[in-house]
């Protein structure tokens, strides 16, 4: 059986005398998408901001395949394959495609020339992979739609090679058009076994492409279950009603 690829055990973590996380448990395995669900104070957001360096936690341990590790920046989590696509994107909007995808590295001739053939050419090479459907790699990211510009923030992140990729909220600006779209990009991504955590309300998103989701109520694990053996109505029941469930009734679930 295989190790998992992430794995986060008792983590806490305190803003003052606010706590957000009380000994967290989190499994990634390779190639699985994880929906992480809650309400808004749930501490989604603070427990992949730890996995990725970008908090760090009070106690508890995070390992990457096997390996112990504690990021103090995202730059060390990327190092590892970790890669978070947020809300905004962080795109350049004066910036083309190619450019965006590859922002900061850009690739170069004799060690002093922007090598835009190159970049160009490799850009369309991660799009295509995905399937991501953009006109060309030479328009401004501005001028694109918010789905389109989301192909290009997650063409970015697979750039970087990535053994896990984090998604905050990705479909809550979209149409159903782009929302079909990213699933469908999503699924590719599974199919080249490329672990993902999906942070969303929307459960019926999680359901189309999770293998599993995982229940967070004011910082405290609730319950998970498998995609293929619940419902939204009873993942939605573990969110309102915040009751951890027990060994026996985890059991009795599957």
């Amino acid at each position: 059986m295989s190790r998992p690829v992430v794995e986060m055990r008792s983590i806490e973590k305190s803003f003052g005398p606010v706590r957000a996380l009380t000994d967290v448990h989190l499994t990634l395995m390779p190639g699985e998408v994880l929906g992480l669900v809650g309400d808004n104070s749930a501490g989604k957001s603070t427990l992949m901001k730890i996995m990725t360096g970008a908090y760090q936690r009070d106690s508890g341990d995070v390992m990457i395949d096997g390996e112990p590790v504690h990021f103090k920046s995202p730059h060390e989590s990327r190092d590892l394959g970790i890669e978070m696509i947020y809300q905004d994107f962080a795109l350049c909007g004066n910036l083309d495609v190619s450019q965006n995808i590859f922002l900061g590295r850009w690739p170069r001739r004799f060690g002093i020339f922007v090598d835009r053939a190159r970049m160009h050419v490799d850009a369309r090479t991660i799009l295509d992979r995905l399937k991501v459907d953009v006109n060309s790699v030479y328009q401004k990211v501005e001028s694109l739609s918010g789905g389109r510009q989301q192909s290009v923030a997650i063409a970015r992140a697979i750039s970087f090679e990535p053994k896990v990729v984090i998604f905050d909220e990705p479909t809550a600006n979209l149409s159903v058009t782009a929302t079909n779209r990213l699933l469908e990009t999503m699924l590719e991504l599974k199919r080249h076994r490329v672990s993902q955590i999906i942070i969303s309300h929307r459960l019926n998103d999680i359901f189309e492409v999770g293998d599993r989701v995982m229940v967070l109520k004011r910082g405290r694990n609730v319950g998970e279950r498998a995609i293929a053996e619940t419902t939204e109505k009873e993942v939605l029941e573990l969110i309102v009603s915040g009751v951890p469930e027990t060994v026996a009734d985890a059991a009795l679930s599957s």
